[in-house]
Order: C-alpha cells, then sequence, then structure tokens
C-alpha cells in the first residue's frame, strides 16, 4: 500500500512518511542518491568502487556507496544481482534501495547482499540529497540538510 503525504502522512512537513512493500526487510539510513532512470547494476556501476559508470546515465560518475539509492527499477543482466553482492561484500554498497518497482535481479541482489530494500513508493516523493530511513516498510524522508 503506497502512502502519501497529503492522504496518510504519519508526520508533518518538513518530514514525510511513507509506506510501502518489504523487499528486503531492514533499517538503514542516509543520504537519498536518487534516478529518474532505471539501473543495470552490470556493466553500469563498479563493485569495486561503488561509482555509477554506464555512459550517459543520469548518476554516471557519482556513489552509491552508503546512500540510499532511490531509483525506477533495475535493467540488465541477471548477474546484477551478483554485482549488488559485490558492491556489499566491497563495502561500496547503497545503505539502503528505494525503488517503483522491484524486479527479481534487483531483489534478489539487495536479499544476499542483506541491503534493505522496498518498493512501491512513488518516484516524485524522495528528492536527491534529503536525509532517508527506512525502518522495513516505513520510509521517512527529511527536507531539512541536517539529519535527524
Amino acid at each position: 500500500m503506497n502512502l502519501t503525504p497529503s492522504d496518510k502522512s504519519l508526520t508533518t512537513s518538513p518530514t514525510r512518511t511513507y509506506r510501502g512493500r518489504v523487499i528486503k526487510a531492514g533499517q538503514a539510513q542516509g543520504r537519498a542518491v536518487v534516478s529518474r532512470a532505471p539501473i543495470g547494476f552490470l556493466g553500469g556501476v563498479n563493485p569495486d568502487t561503488g561509482l555509477v559508470i554506464e555512459p550517459g546515465h543520469p548518476l554516471e560518475g557519482r556513489s552509491i556507496a552508503g546512500a540510499i539509492l532511490v531509483f525506477p527499477a533495475g535493467k540488465g543482466s541477471t548477474v546484477g544481482s551478483y554485482t549488488i553482492y559485490r558492491l556489499a561484500r566491497n563495502g561500496k554498497a547503497p545503505a539502503g534501495m528505494i525503488c517503483a518497482e522491484s524486479e527479481p535481479i534487483v531483489a534478489v541482489g539487495a536479499i544476499i547482499a542483506g541491503i534493505p530494500m522496498v518498493d512501491h513508493i512513488p518516484l516524485d516523493a524522495i528528492e536527491d540529497g534529503e536525509w532517508v530511513c527506512i525502518e522495513d516498510e516505513r520510509v521517512t524522508v527529511t527536507s531539512d540538510l541536517t539529519p535527524p
């Protein structure tokens, strides 16, 4: 079930809370790194550095390490799951992942890597740089630049 700030917000602005579908339960927090374009992990993200390396991708050159990665969906090869696992093994994985609609490649990657992940959150609900906390199905977004 999706919640939007206008109808089911559990708090008031500048903090908004959403409830999504849990893909991998857990807790994570960090700055949002937001992509409006799908991400292909195999060949699109360097598993040794955490940098997005896909030419022309909106996040090209940016690090996803330790961030809350917000994106519409994954794309590409099934080896993308293993790339997510390698990111975690190398200490370069996102702290958490939020997407509009998970698909099996990213879901399996999050599960085997132990990365908290939720989907069914509206993409326009989170802006790049906002502070985001994931607690199982609950996603709290703070517009303030200072973490709570």
